[in-house]
C-alpha cells in the first residue's frame, strides 16, 4: 500500500504535516518510535548516535541506526554592490578540506557564522563587521536550507546586502580569539561566477549566494 498524498492540518494551534494513506492519516513525526540517543562527542559541538524504529511506506517498522552533529544553526550573507559589479568574499583555512584533497586548504567563501542567542539577522550583521570591517544595516532573507541532512542539524540562513566604500569600519579579517585569519576580497561579480565554474570556488553556500544573484538578475537591475 502506496501513500497517496500529504498534506497540512492544524493540529493543537500548529501546522502539522500528516501523510494519508487510503482512509488512514500518519503525523509524520509518528513514523518514529523507540527513539534512542548516545552522546559520542561533545568535545567541540555534540555528536551523537541515533537509534530508532521507522515505519516505511510498506507498514514495516524498521530498526535504524545514525549519527547526527549538532553545532548549531548558521547565517551566510553575499556583500554585493551594483554600482561596482563587485561582491566581497572572504578566504581562509579549512582544516576538513586539506583533509579531503584540497591541497593548500584554502577557501573562498561567503561571509557566515554561527547563530548567536538564535537571531540570524543580527547574527550576520555582527559577522559582516568581524570577517569583512563593512558595517552593513539592511540585510535581507532570500532563503534557508539544511546543508547536509544525513548528517548534521544545521539549518543555513541566507541573506544578501548591500554595502558602499563608506561603511568600511576596519580592516576585518575575523574575531581576534577565534583563530581565523581571514583575508576580505572584493571581487568583480562576473569574475566570481567564473571562478565558481572553473572550481576555484567550491564552496556550497557560496555557490548558492552566487547563483541566486544570477538568476535573480541582482546586478542587471
Amino acid at each position: 500500500m502506496g501513500w497517496c498524498q500529504k498534506e497540512e492540518v492544524i493540529r493543537n494551534g500548529k501546522w502539522i504535516r500528516v501523510i494519508f494513506r487510503k482512509n488512514l492519516f500518519i503525523l509524520a513525526s509518528d513514523r518514529i518510535r523507540n527513539m534512542q540517543r548516545e552522546l559520542l562527542s561533545d568535545n567541540w559541538y555534540t555528536l551523537e548516535k541515533i537509534t530508532f524504529e521507522y515505519l516505511r511506506d510498506d507498514g514495516v517498522w524498521e530498526k535504524q541506526i545514525r549519527e547526527a552533529y549538532d553545532r548549531g544553526n548558521g547565517a551566510a550573507i553575499l556583500l554585493y554592490n551594483v554600482e561596482k559589479g563587485k561582491v566581497v568574499l572572504t578566504k581562509q583555512f579549512r582544516m576538513p578540506t586539506y583533509l579531503n584533497g584540497n591541497q593548500d586548504g584554502m577557501m573562498i567563501e561567503a561571509c557566515a557564522g554561527l547563530l548567536e542567542k538564535g537571531n540570524a539577522e543580527e547574527t550576520i550583521k555582527m559577522e559582516v563587521e568581524e570577517e569583512t570591517g563593512y558595517k552593513i544595516d539592511k540585510v535581507k532573507k532570500v532563503f534557508e536550507a539544511y546543508m547536509s541532512p544525513g548528517s548534521v542539524t544545521e539549518i543555513l540562513y541566507f541573506f544578501i546586502g548591500q554595502y558602499e566604500d563608506a561603511m568600511k569600519v576596519s580592516e576585518g579579517g575575523g574575531a581576534e580569539d577565534e583563530t581565523e585569519n581571514i583575508e576580505v576580497l572584493e571581487i568583480d561579480f562576473a569574475k566570481a561566477i567564473a571562478m565558481m565554474e572553473s572550481g576555484e570556488i567550491k564552496d556550497a553556500k557560496t555557490i548558492m549566494l552566487l547563483q541566486y544573484a544570477q538568476v535573480l538578475g541582482i546586478f542587471n537591475q
